[in-house]
């Protein structure tokens, strides 16, 4: 199968693209290529290839999720600069 010119603004149409005659001609044969690409993969015997979603072996990563206790509020404002006993003070941003 080749892509030729009319495909190309058949699809360019398609997606409402404007595409000089100098675009058309480079997209035509670029996806000319990819097609002949995928076309030559085809071929490939793939009988007895175990079909996979990926191919090195994946881990968590992450560490177990262990609840713990929370930071005393006195230790949590104890370095902010302005706080009201159990609140931290930040100036008005919203009028």
């Amino acid at each position: 199968m080749s892509i030729s010119r009319d495909d190309v603004q058949h699809v360019a149409r398609l997606a409402r693209l404007k595409l000089s005659d100098t675009e058309i001609d480079k997209l035509s044969g670029e996806l000319d290529q990819i097609v002949h690409y995928i076309e030559t993969l085809s071929k490939v015997d793939t009988e007895n290839v175990i079909p996979r979603s990926q191919f090195i072996g994946a881990e968590n990563v992450f560490r177990d999720d262990i609840p713990t206790d929370s930071l005393p509020k006195s230790e949590a404002l104890r370095n902010a600069p302005k706080s009201d006993r159990d609140y931290f003070l930040a100036p008005k941003v919203i009028g």
